[in-house]
């Protein structure tokens, strides 16, 4: 997710399909962002190797499954997902912080831009936003890491 600036919810709903991984490059498709549209998003080196890792765990999956699944081989919940990230923050000795799933968007945003400036257009498209207003809030300083915008 801070690698791709993906929603929670579009991670939990990622098939084997919506992965395209080459040497040099990969995408990753959305298939059902916010307001139910799609997009492509490009994969840097560090998702192409984290996912390629995790889909070597899962030779046989076939096309249609999904990436993410719980214990009972079934979707793995959102807030499960939130679980996970709030359990590493505090693993990580960053208790105290509000650092949550939604806070790796905005930092993925920020990121993108530094090392894109000027290309507000762009970033909505990556973050499948029609109003550049949204993607604003995103590229703001926050109050801290989990502030919502």
């Amino acid at each position: 997710m801070l690698q791709t600036g993906l929603r929670v919810g579009e991670v939990a709903t990622l098939r084997h399909s919506d992965i395209i991984l080459r040497e040099r490059a990969g995408t990753v498709r959305v298939r059902n962002g916010k307001g139910l549209k799609e997009r492509e998003v490009p994969l840097n080196a560090t998702a192409r190797r984290a996912l390629r890792q995790l889909l070597e765990q899962q030779p046989t999956a076939p096309p249609e499954a999904l990436v993410f699944r719980s214990g009972r081989n079934a979707a793995m919940p959102a807030r499960s997902m939130q679980n996970a990230i709030a359990a590493l923050v505090q693993r990580a000795g960053l208790a105290r912080s509000d650092i949550a799933a939604h806070s790796l968007r905005h930092t993925f945003a920020l990121s993108w831009l530094r090392q894109h400036p000027g290309q507000l257009i762009e970033l909505a498209q990556l973050l499948g936003h029609e109003s550049l207003d949204t993607t604003a809030v995103y590229t703001r300083l926050s109050r801290g890491p989990g502030a919502r915008g």
